[in-house]
């Protein structure tokens, strides 16, 4: 099973990936987690890169960085645990590089975007997108001593980018949105909850 979560910086991912891994595993079930873009060495020396915010990257640079560092994660990490019918999380996926560097940056269009996610993915979508929902203005408090180059891109980027999440959760039947508003633990026990809906509708 490939999960993804998504939500502007600040929403409460990485609380929840570690929640859930720490639910699977008490099922017995193999699980394992990456951050996108991350993971093999080529792509951490790729996020070192692109989060460093002494360099100024043209927008369709970082879009093709994010795309090759994705691929090199797919290849080394992900789909080989996936073909042994292991839980793979991730912390971040193509549907970043949409709402990021398609509705954020505008760097080319949505429909390129689309194609080039194909790619680096290696024709792998995930099996199901949980979407941290949250307002900017939240995000903004929780950031407020967080300053890498993505995290200084300024609101009106930030704004670009919820509303191209929202459209994305709108479009993809595979997205869950959660409130990151909530308490970690309503949050966690909601998607757990979910998750384990799908896994039986997935073992029908």
């Amino acid at each position: 099973m490939f999960i993804t979560f998504e939500g502007i910086d600040g929403s409460g991912k990485s609380t929840q990936i570690a929640n859930l891994k720490k639910r699977f595993e008490q099922k017995g079930t193999k699980v394992h987690v990456f951050r996108d873009p991350g993971g093999p060495v080529v792509s951490e020396k790729v996020r070192e890169l692109l989060l460093n915010p002494n360099y100024d990257i043209d927008p369709v640079t970082e879009l093709l960085l994010f795309s090759a560092s994705r691929s090199q994660l797919m290849a080394e990490n992900v789909l080989p645990h996936l073909e042994e019918g292991e839980v793979v999380i991730l912390d971040r996926f193509f549907d970043s590089t949409t709402a990021y560097q398609g509705y954020g940056r505008n760097s080319v269009s949505i429909d390129e975007i689309h194609h080039l996610n194909n790619i680096a993915s290696h024709q792998r979508e995930p099996d199901l997108t949980i979407y941290m929902k949250l307002s900017l203005a939240d995000a903004k408090k929780r950031m407020a001593k967080r300053k890498d180059r993505m995290e200084l891109s300024g609101d009106d980027f930030y704004k670009k980018v919820i509303e191209g999440y929202d459209k994305l959760a709108n479009q993809e039947k595979r997205f869950f949105t959660v409130d990151a508003t909530k308490p970690a633990s309503k949050v966690g026990d909601c998607i757990w909850e979910h998750v384990q809906q799908l896994y039986k509708n997935r073992n029908r």
